[in-house]
């Protein structure tokens, strides 16, 4: 069986960036499924199946193309049931919705904040204006006056994790006693940040960092990218 995951990469093919693109290397990984990672800068993706999707990742499995990180997860999950689930059920699918938007509405904004030209200056030259383009349009401010807030950012940024420090208190994961894909949404944000500036800014004795620290030990990805830090 073929099998490959379309990855967001910068100007070097081994740094891996994208968080949505880490929650399905992770999903993959968690199911014990073989596949090839395909670094794919932005240009690159309208070329992924006739234009399948605006966004990575997108998994080709064996000829049958998903977009898009949650999508992937559901279609492994039933698609591979014998293996370890991702879920444990339809109470695991709603944890990870909230989850997700936890993440993507409170960690990722702050991330992007923080890391914004670290990640334009890792991008192949092909895609920076694009990217500046699209992001300055977003945020409605260049990146420059966004970076000079950077620090005070860095500074705010443990806070917006206390949801996930309280929870620490009580279990190894979010999943409980292993990981499931809930964990992996999180993950895949702190990866970005990993991958683009590091995580000084959280202490050393930070349960998050404990945790992901343990997330990076599973399935071998710490030595799955090149990292700032």
């Amino acid at each position: 069986m073929t099998r490959a995951l379309y990855s967001l990469c910068g100007a070097d093919e081994r740094r891996f960036f994208s968080p949505h693109c880490w929650k399905a290397v992770m999903a993959l990984a968690h199911k014990g499924l073989d596949f090839e990672e395909i670094p794919t800068t932005y240009a690159r993706i309208r070329e992924i199946g006739g234009g399948v999707s605006p966004t990575l990742p997108v998994l080709d499995d064996n000829g049958r193309l998903i977009p898009d990180s949650f999508a992937i997860a559901l279609y492994l999950e039933e698609a591979y049931p014998e293996r370890p689930s991702l879920f444990n059920g339809e109470g695991g699918k709603a944890l990870s919705r909230m989850v997700e938007g936890y993440s993507q509405m409170i960690v990722h904004p702050s991330i992007m904040r923080i890391a914004l030209l670290d990640i334009h200056a890792i991008l192949d030259e092909g895609d920076k204006a694009y990217f500046r383009q699209s992001r300055e349009a977003r945020l409605g401010k260049s990146m420059e006056v966004i970076a000079a807030d950077s620090e005070a950012e860095k500074a705010a940024f443990g806070a917006k994790l206390e949801p996930l420090r309280h929870m620490l208190k009580f279990q190894p994961f979010i999943g409980g006693e292993t990981p499931l894909f809930a964990d992996y949404i999180v993950f895949g944000a702190l990866q970005w940040l990993r991958v683009c500036v590091g995580v000084a800014m959280l202490a050393v004795d930070d349960p998050v960092l404990a945790w992901f620290e343990r997330c990076l030990d599973l399935h071998e990805s710490r030595g799955r990218t090149v990292t700032a830090a």
